[in-house]
């Protein structure tokens, strides 16, 4: 019994160190690489409902692709509870913008006003 206990208590351990909170810059560069590669399960784990719905219409207007993506972080900018990365990817060589939001402690990309401006 006192076995079982001592493993129960190192494998809780072993679980609960796996769960770390990524920045703002790292969310927005996974959901960059998920994007372009087309990885529906990542993108919806690391966005909102409306940054999930928003990026899936324009994944699927893309052209399928073999290349490995590179992104590189140009600028960031936090205030409290948003954030907001602008990015470049070796795919075309233009620069986006992801906002971010902090739900249960969590980076999230979401989707930006109509009118909404960022930092940059």
């Amino acid at each position: 019994m006192k076995n079982l206990v001592i493993c129960s208590l190192v494998l809780l351990f072993i679980s609960c160190s796996e769960n770390k909170n990524m920045s703002h810059t790292e969310t927005a560069q996974i959901v960059a690489e998920s994007f372009f590669s087309k990885d529906k399960s990542i993108l919806k784990k690391h966005t909102t409902p409306a940054g999930y719905s928003s990026l899936i219409m324009g994944l699927n207007a893309m052209p399928d692709s073999d290349k490995v993506i590179k992104v590189e972080i140009l600028e960031e900018a936090i205030d409290g509870e948003i954030a907001w990365v602008k990015y470049k990817t070796s795919f075309d060589g233009k620069s986006g913008i992801f906002k971010l939001v902090k739900e249960n402690d969590e980076w999230k990309v979401t989707s930006k006003g109509p009118r909404e401006k960022g930092p940059f």
